[in-house]
């Protein structure tokens, strides 16, 4: 994988004098089916969180609350995504090394995963990474 495969995506708003409205549609606004759910929050000043790739699983990210960036990198470019909206959440796709940091105070990540928890689709090394990428 590459990080021309990573992407903003802009999620559908219901804009109200009440209150605004974001929803999410599996396989219509994200290109996955959710199959977990779990989200970050009271991280610590200078902080950061990720730090891996997996072998199969998809995310969307969101802040749904304060902001945070994350760091993307296919094992030969890097590049930096900023989110602070709630109404853009970011596609990552397998096979792509994670870092979230820079968390703002209050700061709320929702994460959507394309597969249950499983500890062997991780890849918490950063060279065993490089090498597993190159075969793709």
């Amino acid at each position: 994988m590459n990080l021309s495969q990573c992407r903003i995506i802009e999620l559908p708003k219901i804009l109200d004098d009440r209150g605004n409205l974001t929803f999410i549609e599996e396989c219509t606004h994200i290109p996955f089916e959710i199959k977990r759910a779990y989200w970050i929050y009271d991280v610590p000043g200078g902080e950061f969180r990720g730090s891996h790739a997996y072998k199969k699983l998809h995310e969307f990210i969101i802040a749904l609350s304060g902001s945070f960036d994350v760091l993307l990198d296919d094992g030969y470019e890097k590049k930096k995504y900023s989110l602070n909206r709630s109404y853009y959440g970011l596609y990552v796709p397998n096979m792509i090394w994670k870092s979230l940091e820079n968390f703002s105070t209050n700061a709320l990540c929702l994460i959507l995963s394309s597969e249950v928890y499983k500890e062997e689709d991780y890849i918490r090394n950063y060279e065993d990474f490089k090498r597993a990428n190159s075969q793709f």
